[in-house]
């Protein structure tokens, strides 16, 4: 089989032949047929996740079919449609697991990290970490939900506000434009930030109630015009960014987190204390999460925008996701 492979921290992507990988007894075998690359591969490509082991085969938002089934597993057949996302599987025994509190498991395995993603013609993965895909919504589309979808959606539906609610969407990127989409679909006041009016017909396309460009007008001040916001997810990883909506949230407003920066945030407690707000983080989801993402992504017509690249174009692919340029994720396929 080809994969594309890292050999060392910085190395380059490297396209070779490998067998075709056997899974062990709760582990299964996928023949991808789709692979998004995330923001989040660099952590694969220069080194920068604690225990890394190379080779590595980055990837972590794989759609495919079941090829080999382990000794032990049930509940997978062959030929069936799965995705693998972020979350590659949990221990079972720590504290949180006992708790059934999955995704932070202390001893989480990740995809394309703990062990050999994506990129690549085959995989394999253990059971707990496969999410079954519908017939109806292709691997290419599916792919991208199973890391930027899940993120959005599952800290949306998690962080308390209802229908009617008004929540904005920082960033009209990979995580934004899917972000607008769900908080429009489950009911939301939807206002989209962005930098530019350029982005304001596509933010209202995608479901946006309100635009606030960011370029023109302190979004703080912006929201607080439009009645302060309950929510607002901050996708772009730009902590001077976030640290200036906060003002822009209403009394017991959260400030909920899914873009990952370097940087601290410079948040004063007066600003959260006398409002009542909070900052909150959320990291994806599990593979029963990933479903949901999924069936909600059906049910509502909810689709990332994607440019296509086969795996033989992965540098320029993975170039492109970095600078920015892809619309709005790439996607790797291996036909």
């Amino acid at each position: 089989m080809k994969v594309v492979q890292v050999s060392k921290p910085g190395g380059d992507f490297e396209i070779v032949e490998r067998p075709v990988p056997e899974p062990g007894r709760t582990q299964v075998g996928i023949k991808v047929e789709a692979c998004g690359i995330c923001h989040s591969d660099v952590l694969t490509k220069e080194g920068l996740f604690p225990g890394l082991q190379y080779p590595r085969v980055p990837g972590h938002e794989i759609a495919g079919r079941i090829d080999a089934i382990g000794a032990d597993v049930t509940q997978w057949k062959h030929g069936q449609r799965v995705g693998v996302g972020w979350h590659g599987g949990h221990c079972f025994v720590c504290d949180p697991c006992r708790r059934g509190d999955f995704i932070v498991c202390q001893n989480e395995k990740i995809t394309g990290i703990s062990f050999d993603g994506g990129y690549g013609e085959y995989m394999i993965a253990p059971a707990e970490a496969v999410a079954a895909i519908p017939d109806d919504l292709p691997a290419e589309q599916a792919a991208p939900l199973l890391c930027a979808g899940i993120t959005v959606f599952n800290a949306l539906r998690n962080v308390g506000a209802r229908a009617g609610d008004t929540v904005a969407v920082q960033g009209i990127g990979g995580l934004g434009h899917l972000g607008i989409q769900y908080a429009r679909q489950m009911g939301f006041r939807t206002i989209a930030i962005g930098r530019g009016r350029d982005k304001e017909a596509l933010a209202k396309r995608l479901g946006a109630h309100d635009y606030i460009d960011n370029s023109s007008i302190a979004p703080a001040e912006a929201l607080k015009k439009l009645g302060g916001a309950k929510v607002i997810l901050a996708t772009a990883p730009d902590s001077k960014a976030m640290t200036e909506m906060v003002d822009g949230l209403a009394p017991s407003g959260k400030l909920l987190i899914v873009g990952a920066g370097p940087d601290p945030l410079a948040i004063t407690p007066i600003q959260l204390i006398l409002a009542r707000r909070e900052v909150r983080g959320w990291p994806s989801g599990t593979a029963k999460d990933s479903e949901d993402t999924l069936q909600f992504s059906m049910l509502t017509g909810v689709r990332p925008m994607i440019e296509k690249f086969p795996l033989e174009k992965v540098a320029e692919a993975f170039e492109q996701m970095m600078s920015g340029k892809a619309r709005f994720r790439a996607v790797l396929t291996m036909n």
